[in-house]
C-alpha cells in the first residue's frame, strides 16, 4: 500500500497545498490491517498490547511531504514504529495517536486502522488443518481453503467505513493476499460497504507470487479467494502488469520459489472483472510497481469513468 501512496501523494491538492500533478485529489484515504504479529510490530503487541504499528508507521511515511523528516523524527527515539506506541500510551486510543502523527507531519492524506479490535488470523489449510497468526499463515506450503478473522464480529472504525462511503476510487493492493489485503475484507460491515458503494473498484495485482501463501496463483486465482473471503463480487477492474523481469531477477526469485504472476485474461473475465494491461514494473534490488505510473493509471480510469458517467446522465436528461 505504501507504494501506491507514495505516487498518490503528489496529486493531492489540500488548502494552501497545490497538488504537484494532474489530476487532482481531495482527500485520500488508506484502510490499513492490523493482524500483524510478526518482527517489531509483533514485539510491540506482545510487550505493550497495543495494536501492530508497523504498516501504518509505513503508510504515514509515505504519505508525508517530507519522508526523510517524518523517518528521523519518529527514529530519534522511537523506532520501529515505537512513536506510534507512545502517542498510544499518551493518548489511550490507537485511532487518535495516527491521527496526531498525522497532522504533526502534515501527512497528505488519512489513515485509518480498520479496526480497533485486538484480531487475530486463522487460516483453515486444504489438506483440513488449521493454522493460527499472520507470521505462520505466510509460511504455509498448504494452499489456504478459507481464512478467517478472530472475533469474527469485530467491528470496524467509524471512520474507515465512512471513508469508503465517500469515496469515487477503492483500491486494494498490492499486497499479501491472506495476510494484508483478504483480512480487511473480513472485518464486519466492510465488504458490505464497498459492495454498496458505486465508486470504481480496482484490484492491483502483485507482481509475483508468494512462496508461502499464493505459490503457483494466477491473477483470477487472487481474484477469486477475495471475492469468495468477501461474500461475492467485489472489483470492476484489475490491474495487470505487463513489463518484463531481467533474467537475473528471475533467477533470484525462482530460487525461492516465486515467480510473476500469470495474467489469465479469460478467466480473468469470466469472474466478472475488466482486465487493465500496463508495463507497472520496476526493478531495484526488488521488483515493484512505479508507483508514479500506478497513480497516473488509477487516477485516468477514475476519471474516464466519472466522464463516461456523467456524459451518460446528461444523455439521459
Amino acid at each position: 500500500m505504501s507504494t501506491l501512496l507514495r505516487g498518490l501523494k503528489l496529486h493531492v491538492a489540500e488548502p494552501g497545498r497545490p497538488a504537484r500533478l494532474k489530476p487532482y485529489i481531495s482527500r485520500p484515504a488508506a484502510i490499513v490491517t492490523v493482524t500483524d504479529e510478526g518482527g517489531s510490530s509483533g514485539k510491540l503487541r506482545r510487550e505493550f498490547g497495543i495494536l501492530p504499528p508497523g504498516d501504518i508507521r509505513n503508510c504515514l511515511v509515505a504519505l508525508a511531504d517530507d519522508e526523510q523528516l517524518f523517518t528521523r523524527l519518529f527514529n530519534y527515539r522511537f523506532s520501529d514504529g515505537r512513536g506510534l506506541a507512545a502517542l498510544t500510551a499518551l493518548t489511550h486510543d490507537f485511532a487518535k495517536a495516527v491521527r496526531v502523527s498525522s497532522e504533526v507531519l502534515a501527512v497528505r492524506g488519512e489513515i485509518f486502522p480498520s479496526t480497533l479490535s485486538d484480531v487475530r488470523l486463522e487460516a483453515q489449510l486444504r489438506d483440513g488443518r488449521i493454522v493460527y497468526g499472520e507470521s505462520r499463515i505466510n509460511k504455509t506450503h498448504v494452499p489456504v481453503q478459507r481464512l478467517r478473522i478472530v472475533p469474527s464480529r469485530c467491528q470496524p472504525l467509524p471512520e474507515a467505513l465512512a471513508a469508503i462511503k465517500a469515496a469515487d476510487l477503492i483500491t486494494i493492493g498490492p499486497g499479501s493476499l491472506y495476510t494484508s489485503l483478504i483480512p480487511n475484507l473480513l472485518v464486519h460491515s466492510i465488504s458490505e460497504q464497498i459492495a454498496h458503494s458505486k465508486a470504481l473498484k480496482v484490484y492491483i495485482a502483485n507482481l509475483m507470487t508468494q512462496p508461502g501463501e499464493t505459490r503457483g496463483y494466477t491473477a483470477a486465482d487472487h481474484l477469486r479467494a477475495m471475492h469468495e473471503h468477501a461474500g461475492g463480487r467485489v472489483f470492476d477492474r484489475v490491474i495487470l502488469n505487463t513489463g518484463q523481469l531481467s533474467a537475473g531477477m528471475l533467477r533470484r526469485y525462482a530460487a525461492q520459489r516465486a515467480a510473476p504472476v500469470q495474467n489469465d485474461l479469460q478467466a480473468v473475465r469470466a469472474l466478472g472483472v475488466e482486465p487493465v494491461l500496463a508495463d507497472l514494473l520496476e526493478e531495484h534490488h526488488v521488483a515493484r510497481h512505479d508507483s508514479s505510473r500506478l497513480a497516473k493509471l488509477l487516477l485516468r480510469l477514475a476519471t474516464s469513468r466519472h466522464s463516461g458517467a456523467s456524459h451518460k446522465s446528461k444523455a439521459q436528461e
